[in-house]
C-alpha cells in the first residue's frame, strides 16, 4: 500500500515537474522572439538590428527587461480600472493555456486530454475577450475600433480554424492530438491535407493577429490599436502573449501537419522544437516580405476564399474516407 502511494506521489511529482519547465520555457521563448524577430527583420531587410546590447546583441531581452521594469505603471483616469488592469492578465494566462495540451514528445505532455483539439478552440476563442475588454476599459476611441476589428477578425476566423482541423481528426479517427501525431507516423499529414494546412495557417496568423493581419494593432491606422493606453508591465503581458500565440499556432500546426516529434536520426524533443522554429521563421519572413491589406480585402479572404476551400476539403476528405 505504501509503496503504491510513493509511486504515485513519484508520478505527480514528476508531472508537475514537466508542466513547471514547459511554462517556464515557453514564456522564456516567447520573450526571447521579440529579440530574434528583431534580428532576423533587419537581416531580410538588409540592415541593422539591435546588436549594441551583448555578443551580436544576445542580451537585448535583458535591457528591454530592465526598461520595462523601471516605466511607470500608469492607469489612464479615465479608464475602467478594474478590466484596464485584468485584460492583460488574461491575454496572458488564456495564451499559455493551449500549451498544456500539446505533445512535444510521446512523455513530455501537461495533459493527454482526449478532446484537446475542442479545448483548443476553446482557448483561442477566449482570447478575443481579453482585446475586448483592453478596448472597452481604455475608453480610447483607437483602442475600441482595433478591439472591434479584433472581434469581427477572429469569429470570421475561427469559423474555418475548426473546420481545417476536422480533416484531420477525420482522418485520425481521434480529437487527442497525441494520437493524431502517432498516426502519422509514415505520412504527414501536409500531404493528403495540404488544404486543410493553408488554410489553417492562415486562420492561426489571422487569430495571433501576426502580419498582415494585423488590422486591430496596425500603427499607421489605429496608433497601436487596442493596447494604445498600456505601458509597463501590463503593456509586456499583451507583447509577450502576442508571441505565445504565435508559438502556440506554430506548435499545433507542427502536431496536426507535420508529425509532431516523428522523424529520423534525432531525438523527440529536438525534431519538434527544430519543425516549430523553422514555422516561426516563416511567420516572420511573412511580415518582412507582405503588405498589410485593407480590413475588408481579410474579411472577403475569409469568407469568400478560405470558408469555401475549407468546406471543399471536408467534404473531398469524407468521400475519400467512404470510399
Amino acid at each position: 500500500m505504501f509503496g503504491s502511494s510513493e509511486i504515485v506521489t513519484k508520478h505527480c511529482v514528476s508531472e508537475i515537474f514537466h508542466a513547471v519547465i514547459i511554462l517556464l520555457v515557453v514564456v522564456a521563448c516567447g520573450a526571447y522572439m521579440s529579440f530574434l524577430e528583431r534580428r532576423l527583420l533587419a537581416l531580410f531587410q538588409n540592415r541593422y538590428g539591435p546588436n549594441r546590447v551583448g555578443w551580436h546583441g544576445s542580451l537585448q531581452l535583458c535591457a528591454d527587461l530592465i526598461k520595462v521594469m523601471f516605466k511607470e505603471d500608469w492607469i489612464p483616469p479615465f479608464s475602467d480600472r478594474i478590466v484596464f488592469v485584468l485584460a492583460p492578465v488574461i491575454a496572458f494566462i488564456s495564451s499559455l493555456m493551449s500549451i498544456l495540451i500539446i505533445p512535444f514528445t510521446p512523455t513530455w505532455i501537461i495533459w493527454d486530454c482526449n478532446i484537446g483539439i475542442l479545448f483548443f478552440l476553446m482557448m483561442s476563442g477566449l482570447t478575443v475577450y481579453s482585446v475586448l475588454l483592453a478596448g472597452w476599459a481604455s475608453n480610447n476611441k483607437y483602442a475600441l475600433i482595433g478591439a472591434v476589428r479584433a472581434a469581427a477578425q477572429t469569429l470570421s476566423y475561427e469559423v474555418f480554424l475548426g473546420l481545417s482541423i476536422m480533416g484531420v481528426v477525420a482522418k485520425s479517427g481521434s480529437f487527442n492530438l497525441k494520437i493524431i501525431v502517432e498516426d502519422q507516423l509514415y505520412l504527414w499529414n501536409v500531404i493528403p491535407q495540404f488544404v486543410g494546412f493553408i488554410t489553417f495557417f492562415l486562420a492561426g496568423m489571422a487569430l495571433c493577429h501576426r502580419h498582415p493581419f494585423d488590422q486591430p494593432e496596425s500603427e499607421q491606422e489605429l496608433a497601436d490599436g487596442y493596447h494604445i493606453e498600456y505601458s509597463g508591465i501590463k503593456f509586456s503581458l499583451f507583447f509577450i502573449s502576442g508571441y505565445i500565440n504565435m508559438i502556440v499556432i506554430a506548435s499545433f500546426i507542427v502536431t496536426l501537419f507535420f508529425g509532431g516529434w516523428q522523424g529520423p536520426w534525432f531525438p523527440p524533443m529536438i525534431l519538434f522544437i527544430t519543425k516549430t522554429f523553422l514555422l516561426l521563421i516563416v511567420f516572420i519572413l511573412i511580415r518582412a516580405a507582405l503588405p498589410r491589406p485593407r480590413y475588408d480585402q481579410v474579411m472577403l479572404i475569409g469568407w469568400k476564399i478560405c470558408l469555401p476551400m475549407t468546406l471543399f476539403n471536408l467534404l473531398s476528405t469524407a468521400v475519400v474516407i467512404l470510399l
